[in-house]
Parts: structure tokens; C-alpha cells; sequence
């Protein structure tokens, strides 16, 4: 077996250990304890609250538009992951929902301790080029449509705030304030989870590719994401004369950012969280 596909096979891996830790979080911890998910999850449990249609089916009915608008604009190896993320997660919704746990403390300590497992499932996932929900999907439909209308870089911070506000203030008119509450903090405690192992997924991504032939990669990088790069020339000590590209792409989008430098030999990358671009 090839590096290359053992790594392959190990991300696949971990993104359904994490979407079962997720799933785990979710039915066992976090819907007992009057808190919720965030983003399109979110949604399925308001769904599922209000009209008690299976909760499993809820997700997937949520998801899928958004899985197939993510395959189409962040290709088919982003789909392929994120559609077994999903698949997983829904199977571990129905598993746990059979399997007896009481998680015996205050609500809030289980909501913090949910919120934790939930954020580490979801970071895996993420870390590992998948996804489970459609907020960030369509948040980077969003990025992209006024990417291509104006030619701007933007994070995906806000949309995502504005996608979950909205979803807390269903749950606060359609479920109850304790409810709404409790998932709040349930989002706080996540993202900070997420964010300590994937280094601000939301942000803006700075790539800078130092190679001796940057044709290549150039051409690839305008085909597969539509990114342009800044070229410099810049100097080795050992390698001597190369050029130093650099490609502003968001998070979901550096997947496949990696699969073009590793299919391109002799270039050495790093990658940085850009905070913010003024123009």
C-alpha cells in the first residue's frame, strides 16, 4: 500500500470516528440536556422537535441539497468525505438513539461537556478535508458568488454568526429561551474546540508555494478553484533562483489546494490564517 493511500484511507478513517462522536454528542448528551446542534443539524432538530419526523431522515433531507452544491463548486473528493461524514453520522443518530445513557449531572457541566465532544468530532472532520453541515457549504456559495462578482477575498465568520443566529432564534420562538440558551453555549464551547485544532477554519487561508517551475501549478490552480496568484522571484540559498507564489483560498478550498501541490514535485509550501485583507 502507497503512503498516499494509507494517509487517504487514515482521513477517511478519523472523519467517521468523528462524525460518531458527533452523532454521540448530539442524541446522548446534548438533545436530554434541552440543547441542540448548530447549523443545518440544528435545523433537522427543530424539525424533528416540531413534527416528530425521524430525526436521521431530517439531517439527510437537510444536508443533501447542500452536498450537492459542495461537490459541484469543491469537487468530487470533498463530496466523496462529506457524504460518508454524513452517512455516519446519521447511522450513529439511530444507534444512540437504542443504547441507554444518562449522563447524571447539572444541565449545564452536560451541555459544556457535550459541546466539547461535539466540537471535537466536528474538528476531525474538518481537519480532515469533510463536513457534516450545510452552513458552511453555503457559506461558501456565498464567498465564492461575490469572489467572482468583485474579485474579493472574504471570511466566512459572519455568514456563519448571521446562519447560526438565525437558527437560535427559531429555537427561541419555536422551542423555548432555556432551550435556545443552552444551544448557544453549546455553539461557544464547540467553535472553540474546532478552532483550537483547526486554526480558525472560518478565516481566510494564505498558501505561498516556493517552486522552480510555477507554470504548472498556475494553470492548475486557475482550473480547478478559478484563483489567480501573486509571483515573485525570490532566492535560495542551495536551490538558487525559484519563484514564490501566493493564493489566498478559504478553508474547504486548501484541500484541494494540497492535492494540486502534491501532484506538483520539488515545491516547498506553508500555510498561514489570515485574519483580515484590506484593499
Amino acid at each position: 500500500m502507497s503512503n498516499k493511500l494509507a494517509k487517504r484511507i487514515g482521513s477517511y478513517i478519523l472523519i467517521i470516528i468523528g462524525a460518531l462522536l458527533a452523532s454521540f454528542s448530539v442524541i446522548c448528551i446534548l438533545i436530554p440536556n434541552d440543547a441542540i446542534d448548530y447549523g443545518t443539524a440544528g435545523i433537522a432538530i427543530i424539525i424533528n422537535k416540531l413534527t416528530g419526523v425521524n430525526l436521521s431522515l431530517c439531517v439527510i433531507m437537510i444536508f443533501l441539497p447542500f452536498w450537492i452544491a459542495g461537490t459541484w463548486l469543491l469537487g468530487k473528493r470533498f463530496g466523496a468525505k462529506a457524504l460518508i461524514g454524513t452517512v455516519f453520522y446519521t447511522i450513529g443518530l439511530s444507534v444512540f438513539e437504542k443504547i441507554p445513557f444518562e449522563l447524571n449531572t447539572e444541565h449545564f457541566l452536560a451541555v459544556c461537556f457535550g459541546g466539547a465532544i461535539l466540537g471535537l468530532g466536528l474538528a476531525l472532520i474538518l481537519r480532515f478535508g469533510g463536513c457534516i453541515d450545510g452552513s458552511e457549504i453555503f457559506a461558501n456559495i456565498l464567498i465564492k458568488m461575490v469572489e467572482n462578482k468583485t474579485g474579493k477575498n472574504f471570511s466566512m465568520t459572519y455568514i456563519l454568526l448571521c446562519f447560526n443566529a438565525a437558527v437560535y432564534m427559531a429555537v427561541f420562538v419555536l422551542i423555548n429561551r432555556n432551550s435556545a440558551l443552552m444551544s448557544l453555549l453549546v455553539y461557544v464551547v464547540a467553535t472553540t474546540v474546532i478552532n483550537h485544532f483547526t486554526d480558525r477554519f472560518e478565516a481566510i487561508k494564505q498558501v505561498t508555494i516556493i517552486t522552480k517551475d510555477p507554470d504548472e501549478l498556475i494553470a492548475q490552480i486557475k482550473k480547478e478553484l478559478n484563483k489567480t496568484c501573486t509571483i515573485m522571484n525570490s532566492y535560495g540559498a542551495i536551490a538558487g533562483e525559484n519563484k514564490t507564489l501566493i493564493c489566498y483560498v478559504s478553508y474547504f478550498e486548501l484541500q484541494k489546494m494540497k492535492d494540486i501541490i502534491s501532484a506538483n514535485p520539488g515545491t516547498f509550501s506553508t500555510v498561514s490564517t489570515v485574519e483580515e485583507i484590506l484593499r
